[in-house]
């Protein structure tokens, strides 16, 4: 197969064009960083065009992470946790990755309807970050690696410089 005149056959090119054409930006702004069930957590709003965060968006996130990082020390917690909280086009999700051990991240993606985050519910099985929200992820990562892992001096230090250490702007 010539790669640059044929496309594999699950490649729907049309599908992908289109999702292409209607990629656009979408505004992050970080939210504070707070403690949630022994966790220090930074928050973040992601914001659809003609959608915003308000404070009950971002409460009642906070309330979903906080009763989902009560459990979190039995799935290697180590204590570090980022909050999404996407007012996205098609719906409203909350993301709580939290740091654990042996290198890893735990995720999970909780999901409802616009403008109704009681209705906000655990998305399905393998439900993962979309374009926007693996772009903060991206940036997380690079902040814990930076300041946490290859940080020097103590520990309140690191923390405090990775706390600071937030995106904000345009997500493409």
């Amino acid at each position: 197969m010539d790669h640059d005149d044929e496309l594999p056959a699950a490649v729907p090119a049309e599908a992908l064009l289109a999702l292409a054409g209607g990629h656009h930006a979408r505004a992050s702004r970080p939210l504070g960083a707070r403690e949630a069930a022994g966790h220090l957590v930074k928050v973040y709003a992601i914001e659809a065009p003609g959608r915003t965060v308000g404070d009950k968006e971002a409460r009642a996130a906070l309330e979903i992470a906080e009763a989902h990082l009560a459990s979190a020390r039995h799935r290697g917690s180590l204590g570090l946790a980022v909050v999404l909280v996407h007012a996205g086009g098609d719906g409203d999700y909350v993301l709580v990755h939290t740091w654990i051990e042996g290198h890893m991240a735990d995720l999970a993606v909780f999901t409802g309807p616009a403008g109704k985050p009681e209705l906000l519910r655990p998305g399905r099985a393998g439900l993962a970050p979309c374009v926007w929200e693996a772009a903060v992820l991206a940036h997380e990562r690079e902040a814990f690696s930076r300041h946490v892992l290859d940080g020097t001096g103590p520990l309140a230090g690191r923390l405090a410089a990775w706390r600071a250490d937030t995106v904000e702007g345009a997500l493409r």
